[in-house]
């Protein structure tokens, strides 16, 4: 027996693909839904995009028919705009004001009496994203879903790239002599090409290693680029050393740094940079760029010039860089990088369109990125080109996202693939 899902405004300014998630169920989209979608298709962001592209969408679906009615679809399932069951009668008790949500609650309603009283009436389900829109339909005794199918990954399920393993303590010492050993291969263990593993003795001494795992996931080897000093600064802890290493290796060209603020990641990461770009000259330029999401309601419009108005938005890696530069007086920063010419601090508003080759790319609290804006950003990456995602999954400050955002999903997804790496402050997974 099939279902009838409800589907709130949210839904489809998330995902306008949502319609296609339900398999072979029938969808109804309350007409009040139609109006705030309409209501969002002029903003000039991610929402009014994902509200211009349903509109298209779903005036696409009156070559297959009338919307009032039920529209296939092509996985099976059917859509219809649903135009009548609106009445308040059921709400008025409990619900008295006539909002948006509550017309769309309405609707939910009525269409679930209507199916109680058939024989073989089937389960109605409102599908939103807003929490308290489903707390206030089970109130009403309505079955209410968050819509899951965007989800990336549980942040309890995250790909840390490092393991403890335990072993023999005559196979550590063979592993400090060789600098590479084997890894035990069973069905219980799997090993990524470029996560860590924290090597301990079995029976319990204080013997232990730190080594990465090599491209074919079958070795364990010794980190390559173990620095005492990184353009001034040095790793305090095991997990900024594994950092380092993922920061400094060129045959690496993906690196995701996912952690609580205060771990070290921009420091680091910005550090690295300077070093490969001034130092090594590994690469032309060092790029830095973060999505301008406010925290808490936005001030406005800034005045001055573009450089003028992006630097509070930039603030946070200004102060990194006049740490690492050890600035003391105000605009000594400022005359540093306009004589360096090779770090560029840019907005990710202005990154469509552009190539870049050959440059050291970081793109700090990515946390924030959509999908939509995720892509855009991997497939400006040029050849010869290393790029740095860095952010804390936990603090989002996008309306739309959440713990399970594309963060996590680049971050989780890089797993088995020799030219990328990840690595999290958070635990570490015993094996």
């Amino acid at each position: 027996m099939g279902k009838i899902y409800v589907l709130d405004t949210n839904v489809l300014l998330q995902d306008p693909n949502a319609l296609f998630s339900f398999e072979d169920n029938d969808i109804v989209i309350p007409a009040v839904v139609l109006e705030e979608v309409d209501s969002k298709k002029r903003y000039m962001n991610e929402v009014g995009r994902n509200a211009r592209q349903i509109a298209k969408m779903i005036d696409g679906f009156r070559e297959k028919g009338k919307l009032h009615e039920n529209i296939v679809l092509d996985n099976g399932g059917t859509l219809r705009i649903e135009l009548n069951h609106r009445s308040f009668k059921q709400l008025q008790e409990i619900f008295i004001e006539k909002t948006n949500d509550n017309r769309i609650l309405a609707v939910a309603k009525n269409i679930a009496l209507e199916e109680e009283a058939k024989s073989n009436g089937r389960p109605v389900i409102l599908v939103s994203k807003d929490a308290l829109l489903r707390v206030k339909a089970d109130a009403l005794g309505l079955e209410a879903e968050d819509f899951l199918s965007d989800r990336v990954v549980e942040l309890d399920h995250i790909y840390t790239g490092v393991q403890e393993l335990p072993m023999s303590i005559s196979k550590i010492g063979l592993f400090y002599e060789q600098g590479i050993i084997s890894l035990p291969s069973n069905a219980n263990q799997k090993f990524y090409p470029n996560q860590f593993l924290i090597v301990k003795d079995e029976l319990g001494s204080s013997t232990s290693a730190l080594g990465i795992v090599d491209e074919s996931g079958m070795n364990l080897k010794k980190l390559s680029n173990q620095k005492e000093s990184i353009w001034g600064i040095k790793p305090r802890n095991s997990r900024q050393t594994m950092a380092a290493e993922l920061l400094f290796r060129r045959d690496i060209s993906l690196v995701t740094l996912i952690g609580k603020a205060g771990t070290g990641k921009t420091l680091l990461t910005l550090a690295a940079g300077l070093m490969q770009t001034e130092d090594l000259r590994n690469y032309k330029k060092m790029f830095v760029a973060r999505p301008i999401i406010p925290v808490g309601k936005d001030i406005g419009f800034l005045p001055g010039e573009k450089q003028e108005k992006l630097r509070p938005w930039m603030q946070p890696i200004y102060d990194n860089l006049e740490y690492l530069f050890n600035t003391k007086k105000p605009g000594e920063l400022d005359a540093i990088l306009a004589g360096m010419s090779t770090i560029e601090v840019e907005a990710l508003t202005y990154i469509r369109g552009r190539s870049i080759p050959d440059q050291f790319i970081i793109i700090d609290e990515a946390q924030n990125l959509t999908k939509h804006e995720a892509k855009t950003i991997l497939t400006r990456v040029g050849e010869g080109s290393k790029i740095i995602f860095m952010g804390d999954p936990e603090q989002i400050d996008h309306p739309y996202l959440d713990e399970s955002n594309y963060l996590s999903g680049i971050h989780r997804s890089i797993a088995e693939s020799p030219h990328v790496a990840g690595l999290s402050f958070y635990s570490v997974f015993k094996v």
